[in-house]
């Protein structure tokens, strides 16, 4: 089934994903009706076909229910495409979906950067362990949700963890620099943070049974 869209509604003013999911109660309906397969998550969802030609008649489907129920379709965001196919795919609740495989999208990774940043910035006070402790509860879930992306943005992940604390830990001993250079590395070791309890995201992944 290659052909999936996306699609996101405008509506007027604020509406919450419980009345987004009573008022499109509806749209699910119809659409299971006439043999579609529909994934949905409040006001977002993906339809997934065999063919293009399914995949345009499903999209005229929901275009008329959606004129007729006062709503209107995302113009850059509601499209049909092979997601087989790169340049293709489609995001869809924190994932992008391309080419055959899982990424996290863009705005996923930027967010959990930041959050990580702010927990791990020079002047942070408190020892490598408190930090740690800090650090692993919002590691851990984030990796629950994300465990099935791609293994090297997970593998990247971990590396842009430890050079941040490499780099508080040189300030810490009053030495500038972004904690990159190969005597870090060999002080500071992967296994020393593992060692310190380190969550690790891409070594979760392969004791979770998700092969490279």
């Amino acid at each position: 089934m290659p052909f999936k869209f996306k699609v996101i509604f405008y509506v007027r003013g604020v509406i919450s994903p419980l009345l987004a999911n009573l008022y499109l109660h509806p749209l699910d309906e119809r659409m299971m009706a006439r043999g579609y397969r529909m994934v949905r998550y409040a006001d977002d969802f993906v339809i997934l076909c065999r063919s293009r030609e399914e995949a345009d008649s499903a999209l005229a489907e929901v275009r008329e229910w959606v004129d007729a129920n006062g709503l209107t379709l995302h113009p850059d965001k509601t499209h049909v495409g092979d997601c087989r196919q790169k340049g293709e795919g489609f995001e869809f609740l924190g994932y992008r979906f391309e080419a055959g495989r899982r990424w996290v999208r863009k705005k996923s990774l930027k967010r959990i950067k930041d959050a990580i940043r702010s927990k791990t910035g020079r002047t942070r006070s408190g020892s490598l362990k408190e930090i740690v402790s800090d650090l692993n509860p919002m590691l851990r879930g984030w990796f629950e949700y994300f465990k099935h992306a791609q293994w090297n943005t997970l593998n990247e992940l971990d590396g842009f963890i430890r050079r941040r604390l490499r780099a508080l830990l040189r300030t810490r001993e009053k030495r500038p620099g972004m904690g990159r250079c190969l005597d870090d590395h060999k002080r500071w070791s992967n296994a020393f943070f593992a060692g310190a309890g380190l969550f690790a995201l891409y070594p979760a992944r392969l004791a979770a049974g998700h092969p490279r």
